[in-house]
């Protein structure tokens, strides 16, 4: 057995033990209800085994990047694959963290889902190692990544908290248009969540099934010497085409649910590489997400907050805000000095120059400006409780797209990321 198997199967118990880690939180909760034992005795009990269960997988999770380091000779942070598992990796070593400074179980069943979804998210990409590209071999590779991913690691910690503290504050029996408008803000978030799910369920379902639909085009080029040329590029999905890249004609497609031909083109003003493709995986998660999201709602037979909201019913409004901003206070400074100040620095020595408005390098930026927004409306302008959980949600938000919308969707010099 390699090595690789070896880290493969060290991240694959992780990920299992995370989900009973998250099981056993949910336990230490919902289960108080039919213990004999005192409640708090139970959630405290309970509690301890899932975090234990954290612990272990965290040592597995562990195991898994260093194995891989050691087969690629350099640090598994270099494309999608492994810069997603190292995040899950250091999300789960922030809840770890914050879980020591408060002790609170409920924390553990909003933020492990967060460390197995991007785990899960992972698995969409191929997960050979590969040789570092020479844009990537520098030292800089460790300190700019791993710090910008940890401090990302505790926005989301940060969003857990946020989202516990709105589904505690926020009444669903309410009907003025205030209580109407935060009930409506926490589905929408919900709604996120399982576009999400969605995007990275779709994928590795088809994926696992083998689908494939190829189109193709017809391109002409000028060589360096005048002369034009014709090449014929492929186009390859592996979700069923719901709209085909403009100007192209289908080379290859499995039908699907009765379709047999995609549906529609995509428009000739959206350019860029895959830019058909990208758009039917959007589309595709978005389906999918409403979808989910009806199949709860008619499980719940009541918006989902409402189901939500009981589990954290008990906890202290002051302690999950205090929560959600601690994380962040602890991230913040480590995403500025890997996103901006060591990114910056990296990009001088490949680039020649700090600063190129590459797509990724602008939402680094903004995620960096809208947590100081953040920090300094908390800080100087007394922003807690809800306004605040708000905040740190559509933070979190802004962060998904910068990691998932910017690296797969807008083109750019960071574009390998997404290989």
């Amino acid at each position: 057995m390699n090595v690789n198997s070896v880290s493969s199967t060290f991240l694959l118990i992780a990920f299992f033990v995370y989900l009973l880690a998250f099981l056993l939180f949910v336990l230490s909760i919902t289960g108080r209800k039919w213990s004999n034992r005192d409640p708090e005795q139970h959630t405290k009990q309970w509690g301890f085994v899932a975090f234990i269960a954290s612990v272990i997988g965290f040592a597995c999770h562990v195991t898994f990047f260093f194995t891989r380091w050691a087969e690629g000779n350099h640090i598994p942070t270099s494309n999608m694959y492994e810069f997603m598992t190292f995040l899950g990796m250091m999300i789960m070593f922030a809840f770890l963290i914050v879980y020591l400074i408060y002790r609170t179980p409920v924390l553990g069943v909003f933020a492990l889902p967060i460390g197995f979804i991007i785990i899960a998210y992972a698995s969409v990409f191929p997960s050979e190692v590969q040789p570092l590209i020479p844009a990537l071999q520098s030292y800089w590779l460790k300190i700019h990544v791993t710090t910008a991913a940890t401090g990302e690691a505790f926005f989301a910690v940060g969003f857990a908290g946020g989202l516990m503290y709105l589904l505690r504050a926020v009444d669903y029996s309410g009907t003025s248009k205030t209580e109407k408008r935060e009930q409506r803000g926490v589905e929408l978030t919900l709604l996120f969540i399982l576009i999400l799910v969605a995007f990275i369920g779709s994928i590795f379902t088809f994926n696992a099934s083998g689908y494939k639909a190829v189109f193709s085009k017809s391109v002409t080029v000028t060589d360096a010497q005048g002369q034009q040329q014709t090449n014929v590029q492929n186009e390859t999905y592996v979700l069923p085409p719901i709209v085909k890249p403009h100007g192209t004609e289908v080379v290859e497609m499995k039908p699907f649910l009765g379709m047999s031909e995609p549906l529609f083109t995509a428009p000739s003003w959206m350019e860029g590489a895959s830019a058909g493709r990208k758009l039917n995986t959007v589309i595709w998660s978005i389906l999918g997400g409403l979808i989910l999201y009806g199949f709860a709602r008619v499980v719940a037979r009541k918006p989902l907050g409402a189901a939500i909201a009981p589990i954290v019913n008990g906890m202290d409004h002051e302690d999950l805000d205090e929560i959600s901003y601690r994380a962040i206070a602890i991230g913040y400074p480590i995403f500025t000095l890997g996103a901006l100040i060591f990114a910056m620095i990296w990009a001088q020595e490949a680039w020649g120059r700090f600063w190129g408005w590459d797509p990724k390098e602008v939402w680094a930026l903004i995620t960096w400006l809208f947590y100081a927004v953040f920090l300094h409306l908390r800080l100087s302008k007394g922003w807690q409780g809800k306004k605040s959980a708000w905040l740190s949600v559509i933070g979190f938000i802004v962060v998904m797209f910068t990691l998932v919308g910017v690296n797969l969707v807008i083109a750019g010099l960071h574009s390998y990321a997404g290989v």
